[in-house]
């Protein structure tokens, strides 16, 4: 039978997705039986040979077999109303993956499954540099906000403008083991004309926006109007945050790679856009 719209209810065009069900645990699970038609395979034995081999890729990759392909009865009423339980499996997505790699490639319906998996995983990885991509631009405009709010409350507590070079190398000082602004960039090869912060990456630029609040905080709280004590504090909040990476046997900074540049992270952002659904006429094999 077939429907009038693209997802065809007819062999080797049933939509992948339209055939997950779920459990009564809301698992989601595909039947092997439901799914063998779709791959071209028109007899059980010759798809449980791919079941098998997808069952022990499955091992090899370090996963449990018996959590992605659960063996299960599946009742089949015949024509004179007699019920037989045929075997069945109620697979996982990643178990449904590894059965596409392991079938017999030369059949269109197992290519294009094929085909499917490796878009999807491909437009997953997509999707996942462009939230780091994100969360590291968000990050890196919050700690610009940061650093002029530093500045400004340096400013209130007494530190002169001709002075702020000092106060802010003080905090990486405190921060990278005695390294300032110029030795860093030096150390990771970063052009002296860059900002340091541009070439961070989130872990980096975490550390150094945890540092400029609790400086920001420590001058209020504790009243600071002095400029030499201002510096001290920056370097000692820096020696801090260094001194917690260390305890929980965090990288420390100054042996953090440098990132891409920021705007080069930016531009490729306003470029993506990724398609988070796989698209049937990509495949040839469902939505």
């Amino acid at each position: 039978m077939e429907k009038d719209d693209d997802n065809s209810l007819i062999p080797n065009k049933l939509s992948f997705e339209d055939l997950k069900q779920v459990n009564q645990h809301g698992i989601e699970y595909w039947s092997a039986r439901s799914l063998q038609p779709c791959l071209g395979y028109s007899q059980w034995r010759r798809f449980e040979n791919a079941i098998q081999k997808a069952k022990e890729s499955c091992k090899q990759s370090g996963n449990d077999p018996s959590h992605h392909f659960a063996g299960a009865g599946n009742p089949i009423t015949s024509g004179k109303g007699r019920t037989q339980v045929v075997e069945d499996y109620h697979l996982s997505r990643f178990a449904c993956y590894l059965i596409a790699q392991n079938g017999d490639s030369r059949k269109p319906e197992i290519a294009h499954a094929q085909k499917y998996f490796a878009i999807q995983t491909r437009r997953q990885e997509l999707t996942d540099a462009v939230i780091a991509d994100l969360e590291r631009l968000e990050l890196r405009k919050q700690t610009s906000q940061d650093f002029k709010a530093l500045s400004g409350a340096a400013r209130e507590a007494g530190v002169q403008n001709k002075m702020f070079g000092i106060f802010h190398d003080a905090g990486y000082k405190g921060l990278y083991g005695g390294l300032g602004s110029d030795a860093i960039k030096a150390r990771k090869g970063i052009d002296p004309k860059e900002q340091l912060m541009d070439r961070m990456d989130r872990t980096e630029l975490a550390a150094n926006q945890f540092r400029m609040t609790q400086t920001r905080e420590k001058l209020k709280r504790e009243n600071i109007k002095n400029q030499r004590d201002a510096i001290e504090a920056h370097e000692t909040v820096g020696k801090e945050v260094r001194a917690a990476i260390a305890k929980i046997g965090g990288t420390p900074p100054e042996n953090i790679p440098p990132a891409e540049h920021i705007k080069k992270v930016e531009k490729r952002l306003k470029t993506t856009r990724p398609k988070l659904i796989l698209d049937e006429k990509d495949s040839g094999y469902g939505n």
